[in-house]
């Protein structure tokens, strides 16, 4: 298990979701964040706004496209705001 998700969590990012993220990334295929700051980088991964633990959705007006380093980042900050 390579995210540390449980088996709960994993059936919300199955088959859907991996056709669902890759409409995407293929709609929005420069990151968010870089964008913002006036930088041009691909796109690798998708943040959901409201995680779907918290009743979030897999609809495009909650999804961001984000590079690897702003996923990591928007994540840390999320984990220390709630520890």
């Amino acid at each position: 298990n390579r995210y540390g998700r449980t088996p709960e969590a994993k059936r919300r990012y199955g088959y859907q979701w991996r056709q669902i993220r890759a409409m995407f990334l293929t709609a929005n295929p420069l990151c968010e964040m870089c964008r913002r700051e006036g930088r041009y980088t691909t796109a690798t991964e998708v943040h959901h706004v409201k995680p779907l633990a918290d009743g979030g959705t897999n609809d495009f007006d909650n999804l961001m496209a984000l590079c690897k380093p702003c996923h990591s980042r928007i994540t840390a900050a999320t984990v220390n705001q709630q520890g």
